[in-house]
């Protein structure tokens, strides 16, 4: 496993971040291990890219660390917390495109509209008095409305991939997250959009959140992120010790696996009956399970058992 480190003026924070501390992280389905002793720290206010191609679980690895699936073996802390519910309550996601994908319907406007409705605002006047909480959301995801073809009443599959992936962070911050996962972040982008992508994590970070990102090529964010390389190998391989020029923390690195189909029982954490987590992505992340696992290997195949889903929605609930 390789791993580069980033370098960066702090800024003023603006966000809270939250630490993330995997230790021996695993996940094993049906047949064999999806990723393997994987330790690290990303300290608060970081920018982790987690690099690898299809096979090597990054998917799957992305999230474990935002509460969303049980490890196997291993222990994670995310701002103190290590209870799946309350990991959940501080890490949201950005755009997974196989859990929560947008409808295509439904216009910009709608699902910001929807992404507020958890905190009570009855139709028609979310905008009117939460408008700077959103705008602040949509210019530090780097969306601007005024781009769009019609607006804020863009339809979501008029929507460009750069717009969808800065769409997800922005509904993503409207959760107040301390952590923020971003998945498949240089698909379907040229390098100049790309670039101008990983630059906006890094603002992210450098405004105090703490953000872990999953990409196929980590080139484009060489300088700009900690980037941990995972490679599809059956067994640990290596673990490396670096120090993170950002902050001066010390990172463990640990090693990815084979991929295989997760079996979502393996992962439901059903001894935990803590706060209702984020009900908005979990839900729709226990009824996309099957294609979670999928989503960032080429190589799997199948999908989780009704069983499987519905211990996944016991836990959530």
């Amino acid at each position: 496993m390789n791993v580069q480190n980033a370098t960066s003026t702090p800024a003023t924070p603006v966000f809270t971040g939250a630490e993330v501390e995997a230790d021996g992280l695993s996940l094993k389905g049906e047949h064999g291990w999806v990723y393997r002793d994987v330790s690290f720290t990303a300290p608060a206010g970081t920018l982790t890219v987690i690099e690898g191609e299809a096979g090597t679980g990054r998917t799957s690895l992305l999230l474990t660390l935002a509460g969303r699936m049980k490890p196997s073996v291993g222990t994670l802390t995310v701002g103190g917390q290590t209870r799946l519910r309350k990991i959940q309550r501080i890490a949201a996601l950005g755009l997974v495109s196989e859990v929560n994908p947008f409808d295509g319907a439904l216009s910009v406007r709608e699902h910001l509209h929807e992404r507020l409705r958890p905190r009570g605002l009855p139709p028609g006047k979310w905008r009117r008095r939460h408008a700077d909480i959103v705008h602040a959301a949509l210019h530090h995801a780097g969306l601007d409305l005024a781009a769009l073809p019609e607006g804020d009443r863009t339809l979501a599959r008029q929507l460009t991939r750069d717009q969808e992936v800065r769409l997800g962070i922005a509904l993503a911050l409207l959760d107040e997250p301390g952590l923020i996962v971003v998945d498949d972040t240089d698909t379907g982008l040229g390098d100049g959009r790309l670039h101008e992508l990983w630059q906006t994590l890094r603002d992210l970070a450098d405004n105090g959140l703490t953000v872990i990102a999953t990409c196929t090529d980590a080139r484009e964010a060489s300088g700009l992120a900690t980037v941990i390389s995972l490679t599809a190998t059956t067994t640990a391989t290596t673990t490396a010790t670096t120090t993170a020029t950002t902050t001066g923390a010390t990172s463990a690195i640990g090693t990815s696996s084979t991929a295989c189909p997760v079996n979502m029982a393996d992962t439901a954490d059903t001894g935990d009956t803590g706060d209702t987590g984020d009900t908005t992505t979990t839900a729709r992340t226990a009824s996309a399970a099957s294609r979670t696992t999928t989503a960032d290997t080429a190589s799997m195949t199948g999908a989780a058992s009704a069983a499987d889903m519905r211990n996944v929605n016991e836990e959530e609930r």
